[in-house]
């Protein structure tokens, strides 16, 4: 099988998607190390551990980092909506888009965390963190399966039954759907 050509730019950015995933294997294993390496370190996880400390990290708030106490949301996908930069696909203005949903017009705009409950029940989370979503698409462009830190209950305005779309997906959403990359339509 051929690979696609890829522009300088994409290629790179697929060498940072696989060493971001030679980074996770790693650390799902247990021995990766952002410290000084262990004696007992292989050349092999040496090198890891330093192709580890030299990715770049987008981080942004709610990313889990600074926040270890909240447990994090598995999104399938979310989206932002925002006077004036409403999602593509999009027809309603702003204002018509939060009285159909049932929620306040804000200067910030809402972000939809389309996500399941424990009963597998596909629901929306709209709330407040339109940075932490924003910050969330910067690292899902790169191909980083990166989940949120759970919302405060006040910032959550409300949660409905079903997904909210359109929607970008996470990476999870588009391995779980199946989606592998091919285009929706």
């Amino acid at each position: 099988m051929t690979s696609p050509e890829l522009s300088d730019l994409d290629y790179l950015r697929e060498i940072e998607r696989l060493a971001n995933r030679v980074s996770v294997e790693a650390s799902n294993e247990g021995w990766l190390s952002f410290q000084a390496d262990p004696d007992e370190a292989t050349p092999l996880q040496r090198s890891v551990n330093v192709l580890a400390r030299a990715l770049r990290h987008y981080h942004f708030a709610g990313d889990g980092c600074l926040d270890e106490d909240r447990p994090l949301v598995r999104l399938v996908g979310a989206s932002v909506l925002k006077p004036g930069a409403m999602p593509a696909g999009v027809e309603e203005a702003y204002e018509e888009v939060c009285a159909r949903i049932g929620v306040d017009p804000r200067p910030e705009g809402w972000a939809l965390w389309n996500t399941w409950s424990d009963g597998d029940l596909k629901v929306t989370m709209v709330v407040s963190a339109v940075e932490t979503t924003e910050g969330l698409f910067e690292n899902w462009a790169r191909g980083r399966a990166l989940d949120p830190v759970s919302p405060l209950p006040s910032q959550i305005a409300l949660v409905r039954q079903g997904w909210i779309g359109p929607m970008t997906f996470s990476p999870r959403g588009v391995k779980r759907t199946g989606l592998g990359g091919r285009p929706l339509s």
